[in-house]
């Protein structure tokens, strides 16, 4: 028996797509393809050959990170005249580390239904076959590409006690592995590379074993790292160094500024901020502007 149509008119469809695996695509989502007035996709090239293996014609509207503040109205439009749009990235759940915030956004402001279609996630992929815990866990898409504002961002996770999610680019992934082996310290971690396709691959060890690996033995590929919480010692400040030894400690690798050294070592030494700043200024001379208000 064939289920009746759930496409209405005037709805947005979130549309999960394949992250590599044709065949990883829910009845559902082929369903809602099919019904939708159009698809609103990253590059229209790609989500043809999708469509193109599912029987589905559609019409397709470009829709990326360049043209998004322009193409987005323009689909709000459509969609209060009537029109039921589906989103669709180029793999796994739109909006996750995709373009799409500011139409689901206008959605909402415009009173326009948003209906997600689950599916695919390689976040998700490479958590559950990574072996690290799931209890907590802090996704965070792409670092920066730049490595000054890459470690800042590292040296900010330093105390966080959460299972790590990152997706990286294959020219980047061997200098991002270096650097969170040298700023998150020997944290269990996981490298999956090719979700669901032919050469998916788990790599796991230490982020050190990682980095040492891919410098190495350069990989290609899509990749979804995973960082396990840090043992609890790591939590702590280094064992037989001052909070000022400590603060010049993460000043001296380029990770930090003075301001950010201080917020960590005072989180390290279980101090509040303030009452660091304070002992700091006691000791001698620190940076002349204190830490802001919280």
């Amino acid at each position: 028996m064939t289920p009746p149509s759930e496409t209405k008119s005037g709805q947005l469809y979130l549309v999960s797509t394949p992250i590599g695996n044709l065949e990883d695509i829910t009845l559902r989502a082929i369903r809602i393809l099919k019904e939708v007035d159009a698809i609103a996709c990253e590059d229209t090239r790609h989500t043809q050959k999708l469509l193109n293996h599912y029987g589905i014609k559609k019409r397709l509207v470009s829709y990326h990170e360049h043209n998004e503040n322009s193409r987005a109205p323009e689909l709000i439009s459509e969609l209060k005249n009537g029109a039921s749009i589906a989103l669709v990235s180029d793999a796994g759940t739109p909006i996750v580390s995709d373009p799409g915030h500011r139409l689901v956004a206008l959605c909402g402001e415009n009173n326009i239904s948003v209906i997600p279609i689950p599916g695919a996630s390689a976040a998700l992929a490479a958590l559950a076959g990574s072996g690290i815990s799931a209890e907590r866990v802090l996704f965070l898409g792409f670092l920066p590409a730049r490595q000054g504002e890459r470690r800042r961002a590292l040296a900010e996770l330093a105390s966080n006690s959460a299972t790590l999610v990152f997706f990286e680019a294959p020219h980047r992934i061997a200098n991002m592995l270096s650097d969170a082996s040298e700023i998150l310290g020997p944290r269990l971690s996981a490298l999956a590379r090719e979700l669901t396709k032919l050469h998916e691959e788990f790599l796991r060890g230490t982020l050190n074993d990682l980095a040492k690996k891919l410098n190495s033995t350069p990989l290609k590929g899509e990749f979804t790292l995973v960082v396990g919480p840090p043992a609890e010692r790591d939590t702590a400040a280094p064992k037989g160094l001052t909070l000022r030894q400590r603060v010049e400690q993460l000043i001296r690798s380029d990770a930090l500024d003075r301001k950010a050294a201080l917020k960590q070592a005072a989180r390290e030494f279980g101090i509040p901020r303030r009452e660091a700043y304070k002992q700091l200024l006691q000791d001698g001379e620190f940076p002349n502007e204190g830490p802001s208000e919280e």
